[in-house]
């Protein structure tokens, strides 16, 4: 189930990992470029803040900040490792309830790391809605998803051989492991799929993870969001044409909207 995953980030090991993170994606930085000029009148909302890994980029620029996470052991995390600064605000909040946030509060709201991919299909339309509610008109929406042409690829032996011997055993094992934690998944069922619940690699094949393609993500999106862009979180990069979106194989990308 992947409520299950919930349980994954109250554990020591994990919260010390988030914690250690400092460096923002490629595709983070694009957006704190463009967006630099106006953050400074910006209320922001930074959901699945995790250990403060964009508080340290993002909050120096904004007129406000709050950081939020559905794990306490990672708030408590955050408002250690930020105590010397005491106007960040952080709080215990599911992103699938933010009714502790009044409609049209924020100017930019985070979701990074694919801390949407947690829950499942259903709930990440929740987390659409609510995100939806307390966004102002035109604010901005920024998340990261995992990409499901990623995990296609994934899926594929071949993919794993390599001119290197030891690189081909090395993703060979991981192969095998992915396959094995998800026997009830085929590579035919991937490739006609447009969202799939896949148990990954993360952090031990601890956590299950939604998987989308882009195009449906896309699709989704449009229903309550406007201006819709993507971009590459290996090069920060927006992604423009049809057809490379089509051939897109990073594991996860970055969507922008406005509200």
């Amino acid at each position: 189930m992947l409520e299950d995953n919930q349980k994954t980030f109250t554990t020591a090991g994990v919260v010390k990992h988030y914690c250690q993170l400092s460096l923002l994606q490629p595709a983070e930085q694009t957006i704190l470029d463009l967006l630099q000029h106006q953050l400074s009148a910006m209320r922001m909302l930074d959901i699945g803040v995790g250990g403060g890994r964009t508080t340290q980029h993002f909050s120096p620029f904004v007129m406000e900040y709050i950081g939020i996470d559905y794990s306490a052991d990672m708030i408590a995390a955050c408002q250690e490792r930020f105590s010397a600064s005491p106007a960040l605000k952080f709080a215990v909040c599911d992103a699938r309830d933010l009714s502790q946030f009044a409609d049209n509060s924020f100017d930019f709201i985070l979701f990074s790391f694919n801390g949407i991919d947690t829950v499942s299909h259903h709930d990440r339309a929740k987390i659409f809605q609510e995100v939806n509610r307390v966004g102002k008109p035109g604010s901005y929406f920024f998340f990261s998803t995992h990409n499901l042409q990623g995990m296609e690829r994934e899926f594929n032996w071949r993919n794993q051989v390599s001119f290197n011997p030891l690189t081909t055993y090395v993703n060979l094992v991981m192969f095998a492991l992915l396959r094995l934690f998800n026997r009830s998944i085929t590579l035919p069922q991937l490739t006609a799929s447009a969202h799939a619940v896949i148990q990954d690699e993360s952090h031990n094949f601890r956590l299950k993870n939604y998987y989308v393609r882009p195009q449906e993500q896309i699709r989704c999106l449009e229903a309550s969001f406007d201006n819709v862009k993507v971009y590459s979180w290996k090069s920060g990069l927006e992604i423009t044409s049809a057809s490379e979106l089509r051939s897109q194989t990073d594991m996860w990308l970055y969507y922008l909207c406005t509200i």
